[in-house]
C-alpha cells in the first residue's frame, strides 16, 4: 500500500509539471503574440488624412471662413494697414489717466476747502441739538407708523451708476458705528459743519457725472457718505464701520511712519490683559499700510522678536506682512518677569539704523509700549537714544485695572512727544489707538499740508455679479482706489493743538480706469496694467484677487500686495518692475510664457512692454503690444449710411464692456447699451455723445465686409436638399473692433453648448480687459488653418473650431478677425468612429500588420489629442477635455521623450495652498445669551470697580467686544483639525505640441508585454490622431502625467530672506514728522468716566438683546 501511494504521488507529480509547462507554453504564445501585434502606421496616416479632409471641408463650410477671406482680399486696396507706435500710445493713454484722476482730485480739494471753512466759522455749543439722517435709520417706522428718531422719509432710487443700489443723488447722510454715541454733543457739532458739504458733493457730481462715492470721515468717528444710502447693519445689527480704520483715512492723516510695537509678556499680563494685549496689537497694525515699516517685540526678562526671521530690522507693513504678525500675536504666552530696558534698548538700535542706513519710510519713527506696568528707570535710554531730538515719539498703553504704575507710564509718553492711553477693556482698545494717529498728524495740520493720497487697491464692498466675475480673468476689474486728502482746523486759538477734523475722499473703480487704455489698440494677447510706488499691482488682468473656499468666493489674504514681479515673472531681472517704480518713462521686450484657458494652454509670445509715470499719483501705468499681429492693425473707411445698414443686423453686437460712446457722462444716456449709443450718435439723434471716432469707423468698416456672412449662414440654413448637418449648432466671428456676428443653426432645445457665447460665458466674450478664448487661440494659429479644442463645463462637453483672417497691404499682414464653428462631440465622434473602421473586405496584401484595423475594435483605444494635450475625442466619453498624460501616461511620456510633446514649466505666485493645522472648535456657544451671561457676568465681578472708573458704555455694544473676549476663553475648547488655505508659490506643467514631428511610432516594455502605439499629425490642424495596443497595461511601470500644480517649498533660509527683502520703491514725496510749533505737553491721561450701575445693567442688557436676536 505505501509502494501504490508513493508512485501514485510521483505520477501526480509529473502531470503536475506537464500542466505547468503546458500553461507556460501558452503564456510564451500569448507574449510573443502581444509583441507581434503590429499597428500599421499607414493605415493610421491615411486615417488622419480623410479625417483632415472632412474636418477641413465641414468646418470651412459651416463658418464660412473662405468667402470672409475673400471679401477681405476684395478690400486690400481700400485700407490701409498701420504699425501702432506704443511710445506714442503709453504716452497718449497715460496723459488721459492723469486728466481723469485729476478731476477726482479737484473734488477733493473742494470737499476739503468746504470743510475747514466751516468748522472756522462754526462756535461749539455743548447744547445744540440737531436732526440729522442716520443712514441706518432712515425710513424706518416704529409700531405706531411714525418715522423714529433721526431716521425721516429718505427717497431713495435705484442707480445704475452706482452699482444698482438705492440711492439719493440729492442729499448725504450720516453712518454712525454702534460704539459711538449718535447724539454726544462733539458728534452733533461735527455733523452740523458738515452739513455745508452737501452742496459741494452735488456740485462735484454735476461737473464731474463718472465721479462715485464722496464722503467725509470725521475724526469723532461718523461717516457722511454721498450719496445717501440705506445703512445695513451686519447679522447682529451692529455697524461696526469705523471710517477712522480705513486706509484712506489713515493714509490722508499721517506721514508714512516706523513702528516697533513692544509687548510685555511676564507673568503679570496673564488672562484678559495678553487678550486686551493682542487686540491692540492687532488694531495697530490695522493702522499701517504699505508705505509704513513694522516689527513687533515680546518681552520679559530678555527681548524676543515674535518672528526671528525679522530680527533687528523692519518690514514693510503691507498686507502680507501684517497677517503674519497677527498669526504669531496669537500664539504668545505668559512667563517670567517685566525688564524694559533691554527690549527699548533693541528698539531704538532697529529705528536708528534704519534712519542712518536710509531704510524704512524716512519719515515718523514710534515706539508703542504696551504693558500693564513700567517699574524700571528709563532715563539713562531715553539720554542715549533720543533725547534730546526727541526724534522717536514713545506712545504706552498701560492694560488691565491697575493704576500702580500710571505716573511712570504716563512719563515715558509725555517726555517722547507720544501719548499716553489707559485701556481697561476690549471696548476701549479703538478708541484709543487711533489716539497716536492724532498726535501724528499734528506737524502736518499746523503747517497746513494738505497733501493729497492715493491708497493701494482694495475690494469694493459692493461686487455686482461676484460668482460671474470668479470665471474671468476681470477679477482685478472689482477693485478701487481712493483718493483723500486731510481736513484741519483753521482757527487760530488751537493752532499749536493741530487738530484734524477729519478726511475728505472719493472711490475711483478701476475698471473705469483701465478703459482709457482700449482693448482693440492693444490686440488679441495686449493689456495694459496699473502699479503703485511700491511695485504693487494696482490693476493687471492676470490679478485674481478671490479665491474659492468651498462655494463661496473671499479675497485672498494677499489680494493688493502681489508685486508686479509676481504676475510679470519672466522679468528675473526685475527691469520693468525697477523702471516703473523709479517713475521712469521707456521699453523694453520680453519672451513670456504666457497661458490661456484657465492657465492649460502655454503661449510663447515676444512682448514689447511701454511704460510710463503718471504725474501728481503713486502710479506707473505700463502697456503691452505682442511683436506682431500684435503691432499691426488695419484701418478702413466706409460711409456712415452703408456701415449703418449692416450695423443694424439681427446677428450683429459689439463688445458691450467696451467704450465705443460714453454712455455715464449724461444721466440720460445711461439707458443706452453700447450699440445702441453708437447707433443714435451715427445718426445725428444723440449729437452730445462723447464716440471713439477711430473705433466706430472701424466698426463700421467691419460690419460692412462682414455683411455677406449673414446672407451665407441663413441660405445655408435654407438649404432644403442640403442643409445643416445635425450636430453643427453655432457659428461665429469676431473683429479687433469688438464686433461679432452669431448664426444659431441649431434651436436652443437641442443644442448642446446652451451657455456658449452668451452673456455668461465671459471667457469667449470680447470684454474690458480679454479677447474671446478663441480669437487668442486663432490668433497663434496658421491664418486658414482651424485650431481645434475640447470645451467641459458642468459636465456639457462640446468642440470648437476656430482660424484666423488676415488682410493684406504695403508689404505687411495684419489680422482681421478669426472665425469659427461650434459642433456637438456626437457629430465628431460619428466622422471619427466611420473614418478609424477599415472594411472587412480590405485589401490586406500590402499592408504589414494588423488588418482590417478598427478603432471599435476592443484590441484598440482611439484618441484624438489637441496641441496641448487634452484630448477631443476618446471612447470614453468621460476622457473628453482630460490631458491625455493622465489617461496613458505610458505613451504620453513616449512622446515627450521622442519631442513630439515639449514640456513649458509654469508658475503661479498667487496661489492659494492647504495648510492643515488645529484651530479652536467653532462650536462655543459664547454668544448664546446663556453664555455669554456667565462669562460676562464672571469678568463684571472680578473688575467691577475698574468699569465704574473707566468703562466706556457704548463700547459694549460693538460686537467685537463679544468675538475678542471668546478668543480668551479658546485655549480650553476642543480642538479639531481644519484645512486652511493660505498664499503659497506653485509650479504646474503645460505641454506644447512640436508640428515638425509628423509621425511616431513604438514600443513600450511593460512588464509581461509590450505596448504598441502609432500617433499621426491630422493635416492641416492642431490635432493628432493616437492609436495604442488597448489590452496591454503600463500603468503599474508608468504612472499618469498630472497637470495639478505643486507647491514650491522653500527651506526656513529662504522663506526668511524672501519675507524681509525690501524690493526696490519710491517713497512718497512728503513726510511731515516734526513742527517747532507742536503742543507736545497733550499726552493724554487718564480720563474717568463715571457710569452708575443700573446704566450699566442696561447696556449690558440691550446688548444680550442684540446677540439673542441672532
Amino acid at each position: 500500500m505505501c509502494g501504490l501511494g508513493v508512485g501514485g504521488r510521483m505520477e501526480g507529480r509529473a502531470s503536475g509539471a506537464r500542466a505547468a509547462l503546458w500553461i507556460l507554453g501558452l503564456s510564451w504564445l500569448w507574449m510573443a503574440a502581444q509583441a507581434q501585434m503590429k499597428i500599421p502606421p499607414e493605415t493610421v496616416q491615411q486615417w488622419a488624412s480623410v479625417l483632415s479632409v472632412q474636418l477641413r471641408q465641414v468646418t470651412a463650410r459651416y463658418s464660412g471662413s473662405l468667402l470672409l477671406q475673400k471679401k477681405l482680399r476684395d478690400v486690400e486696396s481700400i485700407i490701409k494697414i498701420v504699425q501702432l507706435d506704443g511710445t506714442e500710445l503709453v504716452r497718449d493713454y497715460s496723459d488721459e489717466i492723469e486728466r481723469m484722476l485729476g478731476s477726482k482730485m479737484k473734488s477733493v480739494k473742494r470737499l476739503a476747502e468746504s470743510a475747514e471753512d466751516a468748522d472756522l466759522y462754526h462756535e461749539f455749543n455743548a447744547s445744540l441739538e440737531f436732526d440729522y439722517y442716520n443712514s441706518m435709520l432712515v425710513n424706518t417706522a416704529d409700531e405706531d407708523g411714525n418715522y423714529v428718531d433721526l431716521g425721516g422719509e429718505f427717497p431713495l432710487e435705484e442707480n445704475e451708476h452706482f452699482n444698482n443700489l438705492l440711492v439719493n443723488t440729492q442729499q448725504s447722510n450720516i453712518q454712525v458705528p454702534t460704539n459711538v454715541y449718535n447724539k454726544d454733543p462733539y458728534i452733533l457739532n461735527a455733523i452740523y459743519n458738515s452739513e455745508a458739504l452737501n452742496d459741494v458733493f452735488i456740485g462735484n457730481f454735476q461737473k464731474d457725472p463718472t465721479l462715485t462715492w464722496q464722503y467725509f470721515g470725521s475724526s469723532t468717528g461718523f461717516f457722511r457718505i454721498y450719496p445717501g444710502i440705506k445703512w445695513t447693519p451686519d447679522s447682529n445689527g451692529v455697524v461696526a464701520f469705523d471710517c477712522r480704520n480705513r486706509n484712506w483715512y489713515i493714509q490722508a492723516a499721517t506721514s508714512p511712519k516706523d513702528i516697533i510695537i513692544m509687548v510685555d509678556i511676564s507673568g503679570s499680563m496673564k488672562g484678559l490683559k495678553m487678550t486686551i494685549a493682542k487686540h491692540t496689537i492687532n488694531t495697530i497694525l490695522d493702522t499701517l499700510g504699505e508705505n509704513d515699516f513694522v516689527n513687533v517685540i515680546a518681552y520679559t526678562d530678555y527681548v524676543r522678536y515674535v518672528e526671528p526671521c525679522f530680527k533687528g530690522t523692519l518690514v514693510q507693513a503691507d498686507l502680507d506682512n501684517r497677517e503674519h504678525f497677527k498669526i504669531l500675536v496669537d500664539e504668545l504666552h505668559v512667563k517670567g518677569e517685566a525688564k524694559i530696558k533691554k527690549a527699548m534698548k533693541e528698539s531704538f538700535k532697529i529705528l536708528n539704523e534704519a534712519r542712518a542706513n536710509g531704510q524704512g519710510s524716512m519719515c515718523n519713527q514710534a515706539i508703542m509700549l504696551i504693558t500693564d506696568g513700567a517699574m524700571e528707570d528709563f532715563e539713562s535710554v531715553f539720554e542715549e537714544f533720543n533725547w534730546p531730538e526727541r526724534r522717536v515719539r514713545v506712545f504706552t498703553y498701560l492694560i488691565g485695572r491697575e493704576m500702580t504704575f500710571a505716573q511712570n507710564t504716563k512719563w515715558i509718553a509725555c517726555n517722547n512727544k507720544g501719548y499716553y492711553t489707559h485701556i481697561s477693556t476690549l471696548a476701549d482698545v479703538q478708541e484709543n489707538v487711533m489716539e497716536y494717529l492724532h498726535v501724528l498728524s499734528r506737524p502736518m495740520v499746523i503747517n497746513h499740508d494738505h497733501d493729497i493720497i492715493w491708497t493701494e487697491a482694495y475690494m469694493d464692498t459692493v461686487l455686482p455679479n461676484t460668482k460671474e466675475l470668479f470665471a474671468t480673468k476681470a477679477q482685478s476689474l472689482l477693485l478701487m482706489t481712493s483718493v483723500a486728502m486731510p481736513v484741519f482746523s483753521k482757527k487760530k486759538e488751537t493752532l499749536s493743538h493741530g487738530i484734524l477734523l477729519g478726511v475728505v475722499g472719493s472711490d475711483i473703480p478701476l475698471m473705469e480706469v483701465m478703459k482709457l487704455a482700449p482693448r482693440y489698440m492693444l490686440g488679441a494677447h495686449g493689456y495694459a496694467f496699473l502699479i503703485t510706488n511700491n511695485g504693487y499691482i494696482l490693476a493687471h488682468p492676470d490679478l485674481r484677487p478671490l479665491y474659492k473656499d468651498g462655494k463661496k468666493l473671499k479675497p485672498k489674504p494677499n489680494y493688493n500686495s502681489v508685486d508686479l514681479s509676481e504676475v510679470e515673472w519672466e522679468d528675473t531681472e526685475e527691469m520693468l518692475r525697477t523702471a516703473m517704480v523709479k517713475g521712469e518713462t521707456g521699453s523694453l521686450s520680453l519672451t513670456f510664457r504666457a497661458s490661456v484657458d484657465k492657465g492649460k494652454r502655454p503661449l510663447y509670445l515676444v512682448n514689447d512692454y511701454f511704460y510710463t509715470n503718471i504725474d501728481d499719483t503713486p502710479f506707473s501705468f505700463g502697456m503691452v503690444l505682442t511683436k506682431g499681429h500684435g503691432q499691426l492693425m488695419f484701418v478702413g473707411n466706409v460711409s456712415v449710411e452703408e456701415g449703418l445698414h449692416d450695423l443694424t443686423s439681427p446677428d450683429l453686437t459689439i463688445a458691450s464692456e467696451w467704450t465705443y460712446c460714453e454712455t455715464d457722462i449724461d444721466p440720460q444716456h445711461r439707458k443706452y447699451t453700447q450699440l445702441q449709443a453708437a447707433i443714435r450718435y451715427l445718426l445725428g439723434k444723440e449729437p452730445d455723445l462723447e464716440c471713439d471716432e477711430v473705433l466706430l469707423q472701424q466698426t463700421l468698416f467691419d460690419a460692412v465686409v462682414t455683411a455677406p456672412l449673414e446672407a451665407y449662414w441663413n441660405a445655408l440654413m435654407l438649404n432644403d436638399g442640403d442643409g445643416v448637418e445635425a450636430g453643427i449648432e453655432t457659428a461665429f466671428l469676431g473683429t479687433r473692433a469688438g464686433l461679432m456676428r452669431i448664426m444659431r443653426y441649431a434651436g436652443v432645445e437641442t443644442r448642446v453648448a446652451k451657455k456658449f457665447l452668451t452673456a455668461a460665458d465671459k471667457d469667449n466674450l470680447f470684454t474690458v480687459d480679454h479677447f474671446p478664448l478663441w480669437y487668442r487661440l486663432a490668433a497663434e494659429n496658421r491664418p486658414g488653418s482651424f485650431y481645434y479644442y475640447p470645451v467641459t463645463e458642468k459636465g456639457v462637453k462640446y468642440v470648437v473650431a476656430t482660424t484666423s483672417v488676415t488682410v493684406s497691404s504695403g508689404g505687411k499682414t495684419a489680422m482681421a478677425g478669426a472665425i469659427g464653428v461650434q459642433m456637438s462631440l456626437d457629430l465628431l465622434e460619428k466622422w471619427f468612429w466611420d473614418i478609424t473602421k477599415q472594411p472587412n473586405d480590405t485589401d490586406c496584401s500590402t499592408i504589414e500588420g494588423v488588418c482590417p484595423l478598427s478603432c471599435v475594435s476592443g484590441d484598440l483605444s482611439c484618441f484624438l489629442v489637441d496641441n496641448n494635450g487634452f484630448i477631443l475625442l476618446s471612447k470614453e466619453r468621460g476622457d473628453v477635455g482630460r490631458f491625455f498624460g493622465e489617461v496613458d501616461g505610458s505613451v504620453m511620456a513616449s512622446l515627450i521623450k521622442m519631442g513630439m510633446f515639449k514640456k513649458i514649466s509654469l508658475f503661479d505666485y498667487q496661489a492659494m495652498c492647504k495648510n492643515s493645522h488645529h484651530h479652536a472648535s467653532s462650536a462655543r456657544t459664547l454668544l448664546s445669551p446663556f453664555h455669554a451671561i456667565l462669562a460676562l457676568l464672571r469678568w463684571f465681578f472680578s473688575n467691577a470697580m475698574m468699569f465704574l472708573l473707566d468703562f466706556n458704555l457704548c463700547g459694549l455694544w460693538h460686537s467685537d467686544y463679544f468675538v475678542d473676549a471668546k478668543a480668551g476663553y479658546h485655549t480650553s475648547h476642543k480642538q479639531k483639525k481644519v484645512e486652511a488655505m493660505q498664499p503659497c508659490d506653485t509650479a504646474y506643467p503645460g505641454f506644447m505640441y512640436d508640428p515638425s514631428i509628423r509621425e511616431a511610432n513604438s514600443l513600450i516594455k511593460c512588464g509581461r508585454c509590450q505596448k504598441m502605439f502609432v500617433v499621426q499629425q491630422v493635416p492641416d490642424s492642431n490635432l493628432v490622431l493616437v492609436v495604442t495596443q488597448a489590452d496591454c497595461d503600463c500603468s503599474r511601470q508608468y504612472g499618469p502625467i498630472l497637470l495639478q500644480p505643486k507647491e514650491i517649498k522653500y527651506n526656513a533660509t529662504v522663506k526668511c530672506n524672501r519675507m524681509k527683502s525690501q524690493k526696490v520703491r519710491r517713497r512718497p514725496e512728503s513726510c511731515h514728522a516734526y513742527h517747532p510749533k507742536e503742543d507736545a505737553k497733550d499726552c493724554g491721561g487718564a480720563s474717568s468716566i463715571s457710569a452708575s450701575l443700573s446704566l450699566f445693567s442696561a447696556s449690558l442688557l440691550f446688548s444680550l438683546v442684540l446677540h439673542r436676536r441672532t
